[in-house]
């Protein structure tokens, strides 16, 4: 059984600043810090925009879960995931059972101000105009937000206070 205090996961849709909170928050407890995504892409010797093209999504679902319902490795670690990763093969009750879940909370707007520079490396989004981009952003969180809304910790992910994350976390899990 792993132990629900060695694993954090940041959850939240892509653009929400998971990988740049999990840094913040592994270096200021201590902690390793895991990218799921850089991780598959390591795995696999593909980015994920040719995982996408070349194999599909079905087969990076199936990889992303491998991983990380593999990823304990009996040291606390903060784990940035994707934003689909909660809402495929019962990923979210595997990270409620195993972990604390913080969800980066954020608008579509906010999603869409962030993701609409970076749209070109993302194989979901690419080749959206902003108009096409905020309506599949709505589109997603819609269908996603409910699974992200069970995580244990919600926050606000553009007024995001690391340091009040930081003791919010200490006290869910009592350290």
């Amino acid at each position: 059984m792993i132990v629900k205090n060695h694993l954090i996961y940041l959850i939240g849709f892509m653009g929400s600043g998971k990988t740049t909170a999990g840094k913040k928050l592994a270096s200021l407890l201590g902690w390793s810090f895991v990218d799921l995504d850089k991780m598959i892409e390591e795995h696999t010797g593909k980015t994920i925009p040719e995982i996408f093209s070349q194999d599909g999504e079905d087969y990076f679902r199936k990889i992303e879960t491998e991983l990380l319902r593999n990823l304990y490795q009996g040291i606390s670690t903060i784990i940035s995931t994707g934003g689909g990763a909660p809402c495929y093969n019962n990923n979210m009750d595997f990270m409620l059972e195993s972990g604390l879940t913080i969800y980066l909370k954020l608008t579509p707007r906010q999603l869409r101000s962030r993701l609409s520079e970076s749209n070109g490396d993302r194989p979901l989004i690419k080749n959206l105009d902003d108009a096409k981009l905020l309506s599949f952003i709505e589109e997603k969180l819609k269908d996603r937000e409910n699974i992200y809304d069970r995580s244990d910790i919600i926050i606000d992910g553009i007024d995001l206070d690391i340091n009040m994350l930081v003791s919010n976390i200490k006290s869910k899990l009592n350290i």
